[in-house]
């Protein structure tokens, strides 16, 4: 077998285990903390809410001690372009998506400072140990303001949140099992990934924002898809919103609080810069539904449409430069 084979059975290998031990492990974590007395509503803000995310961040410390933090920041910014282009386009083309008021008071000032900030720090292709502690930092504070706001402004939806019934003992058994296969699968994956980008003459970080990084949305796109068609979307926007907020403060701090990392111009020129297009683009969108129809603002297939061409443009770019 070839060593580019090689390399791309061992990102699927990895790919198909990070998904399968993050659920496992978001769902011993949350049975733990049932078990141990937390509220349903803190489990799904902290627990649940950064289980999605659990394969970025688990792939990111790998690449990092590996050397190989430009693969973890594309896997970040690469998650974000596949969210809002592959994950929402496609999932608008399905059905219309609602678009609540909420949005934009709460959920999109986040992400558009946390974008603000992610393009200040990746301007010179460099990631630095304080500014990965500083966006680390702010995903703390960001996760304690939310689950203090919650719990006294919160809906019905944010209570009945799915957790296993788990006894103490099955509880950590799957934490543990879950665990210890997420760091074996990114372990697989980063190898995998770092030895395509040598045999295919490509970097690291264009792996991570093409392989990687559509490898582990996948689950959001197919979770995403399942709920329009049932038609259980109406937190499809927020959940991916923020899902683009932890990508860049759990998963792009890693690599600069591990060692500082070095990457190639174009991270800022290229690939910053089609992250904050797009995001720049669904806000719009969102601002533009709220503004025509108050009370039922909606995301529909035209908005899709140009999500999921502006996607695959970037990918023209990235191969076309």
């Amino acid at each position: 077998m070839s060593e580019v084979w090689l390399a791309a059975l061992a990102i699927l290998v990895g790919l198909v285990g990070l998904v399968w031990s993050a659920d496992r492990f978001v769902a011993g974590s949350a049975a733990l903390a049932l078990q141990l007395g937390l509220s349903k509503l803190v489990i799904g803000l902290t627990i649940v809410s950064l289980g999605t995310s659990a394969p970025e961040i688990i792939v990111a410390i790998s690449a990092g001690l590996k050397g190989a933090g430009d693969l973890a920041v594309g896997n970040a910014l690469g998650s974000n372009l596949a969210n809002i282009g592959l994950v929402l386009g496609i999932t608008a083309l399905v059905a219309p998506l609602p678009a609540q008021r909420h949005l934009l008071s709460q959920e999109v000032p986040a992400l558009l400072a946390v974008t603000a900030l992610a393009g200040f720090m990746l301007y010179d292709a460099r990631l630095t140990f304080a500014e990965g502690g500083l966006l680390a930092s702010l995903l703390a504070l960001l996760l304690w303001l939310t689950v203090r706001y919650k719990k006294t402004h919160h809906g019905p939806e944010e209570d009945d949140v799915e957790i296993h019934i788990y006894t103490i003992p099955l509880a950590i058994a799957w934490f543990s099992i879950g665990l210890a296969a997420l760091l074996v699968s990114s372990e697989i994956l980063v190898w995998g990934a770092r030895h395509l980008a040598l045999a295919a003459g490509i970097s690291p970080l264009v792996v991570g924002l093409t392989v990687v990084a559509v490898g582990t949305s996948l689950p959001e796109l197919a979770a995403s898809i399942v709920s329009a068609l049932r038609g259980h979307f109406d937190l499809a926007l927020g959940n991916i919103i923020g899902s683009n907020i932890f990508n860049i403060l759990a998963v792009m701090s890693i690599p600069g609080i591990i060692a500082t990392t070095q990457m190639e111009d174009a991270v800022f020129s290229r690939d910053y810069l089609a992250m904050l297009a797009i995001t720049l683009m669904l806000v719009a969108a969102i601002a533009a539904s709220l503004w025509r129809h108050p009370a039922r603002g909606r995301l529909g297939r035209r908005l899709g449409a140009l999500l999921l061409t502006s996607y695959i443009a970037y990918y023209w770019l990235l191969f076309h430069p």
